[in-house]
């Protein structure tokens, strides 16, 4: 059974710091490329970044490009999101993914977590 847990969110003041972390389970997961997707209140899925399967290779959303890195270990089957700079208009439930079709910036999805939430608020 496919497992994605994320972890890592909280409410933070605008211009802080979060690191996001997705622990996978029941795939090969050295053999996926993933990404991070986000929902905000009432709006559709986003996607924010993806990374290759042996992490070489990485891809941002423009909103986030320059303030977001999303990183893996594959020996410990965690993907991470190091968020810096935080917005208020980044405030969302942020996912792990597998994507289809093993693309990085797909957002058809095969799998993803619950979720953890982010919300960054003065």
């Amino acid at each position: 059974e496919v497992q994605l847990v994320e972890s890592g969110g909280g409410l933070v003041q605008p211009g802080e710091s979060l690191r996001l972390s997705c622990r996978a389970s029941g795939f090969g997961f050295s053999s996926y490329a993933m990404t991070w997707v986000r929902q905000a209140p009432g709006k559709g899925l986003e996607w924010v970044s993806g990374i290759s399967s042996l992490g070489g290779l990485t891809a941002y959303a423009d909103s986030v490009k320059g303030r977001f890195t999303i990183s893996r270990d594959n020996a410990k089957n965690t993907l991470y999101l190091q968020l810096n700079s935080l917005k208020t208009e980044d405030t969302a439930m942020y996912y792990c993914a597998q994507p289809a079709k093993n693309n990085r910036y797909s957002m058809e999805i095969n799998y993803r977590g619950q979720g953890t939430q982010v919300t960054v608020s003065s």
